[in-house]
């Protein structure tokens, strides 16, 4: 429990998960997480069971945390055999809405967003017994950071997701249910340039390649019940050449769309770099006399002589004036490197 009586308790600390109004019994049954990645586009489904195990009918809060890259697009909440389906309102009408609806004893929803990277759907009368089947669907570009391409789905609420002493984020929450709930993942990554490696650093998982543009991962181990920290799932497409490809997709009203991918080797052969031209420009003023200025001019000694014969250069100083090597840049020959 937090320390303010009247902040919501939550069920497990993960995500998404469900934040209690009062103490209650609700067991999170399953998380099923579907991830379809398209180039660098990952559209993700996420589908989850929760059952009321309580005498009483609760309210709660569903809470979402992802990151700041995530549009959520569709929410649906089905209790037996009513759906909730999300749709899109100005706030304070949402707001209006959903409150009429509690107050006339029907069950009802109301997805905000707390900032950027947290989503929140509020759920009113949960009846006795109730199933509730929660089905999410977000899409966000996947990150791309030193030729290694990540995909994080967030499995854990935490600090970095707070500004400050915020209901939703506690850290100190009791856990009410000790039964760890089913996790699953299943990714299928589609990419026009083939996938060259692919590893979780978070989960053993299972890796299969249907052809040469496909990969399909899953959880090596899905009775793990891993489903109480980060997914995270890294990938290269880095290979000896120049690799490209195009998706293309067609939409239902007739308009076309394609993506397009050019993926550099990891390290492309010395013959294929164009010429390249390179101007060093070298602060000779008083400051720089002694160790800096014998440092620089080791540097420029050293950048220099790794050129080719085919890569053009130049040296300016500077001080109170400016100097330069050569009107033109100069092939970077033994004699122009010695000059």
């Amino acid at each position: 429990m937090t320390k303010n009586p009247s902040i919501l308790t939550a069920i497990k600390l993960a995500s998404p998960y469900l934040l209690l109004q009062e103490n209650g019994k609700v067991r999170l049954i399953s998380t099923q997480v579907n991830v379809q990645i398209d180039g660098v586009i990952a559209d993700v489904t996420v589908n989850q069971i929760y059952v009321n195990e309580d005498e009483k009918k609760l309210d709660a809060v569903y809470v979402f945390a992802g990151s700041t890259r995530a549009a959520v697009y569709a929410m649906e909440i089905r209790i037996g055999d009513r759906i909730i389906e999300a749709k899109v309102k100005e706030k304070q009408a949402a707001r209006k809405e959903f409150e009429e609806a509690r107050q006339q004893g029907k069950t009802a929803g109301l997805l905000e967003q707390h900032r950027p990277n947290v989503f929140q759907m509020e759920v009113t009368n949960i009846m006795t017994g109730d199933k509730v089947e929660v089905a999410m669907r977000y899409t966000e570009t996947v990150e791309y950071r030193d030729a290694i391409y990540e995909f994080v789905y967030p499995g854990a609420v935490g600090p970095r997701y707070s500004k400050g002493d915020e209901e939703w984020v506690e850290m100190a929450v009791e856990q009410l249910i000790d039964i760890q709930p089913d996790f699953d993942m299943k990714i299928s990554i589609l990419s026009p340039v083939p996938v060259q490696s692919i590893s979780s650093a978070s989960h053993p998982i299972s890796v299969d390649r249907p052809n040469e543009k496909q990969v399909l991962v899953s959880l090596a181990n899905p009775l793990d019940k891993q489903g109480n920290g980060d997914f995270i799932l890294r990938y290269g497409l880095q290979g000896k050449t120049v690799q490209s490809g195009m998706l293309t997709y067609g939409h239902p009203d007739g308009e076309q769309f394609f993506m397009l991918m050019v993926q550099p080797p990891a390290k492309p052969p010395i013959e294929t770099i164009p010429p390249r031209e390179y101007i060093f420009i070298v602060d000779v003023s008083g400051s720089m006399h002694g160790f800096p200025l014998d440092v620089a001019k080791q540097t420029l000694k050293n950048l220099i002589s790794s050129l080719r014969p085919t890569d053009l250069f130049n040296v300016i100083l500077f001080s109170f004036s400016a100097g330069i090597l050569s009107d033109k840049s100069l092939p970077a020959t033994k004699e122009n490197i010695q000059k």
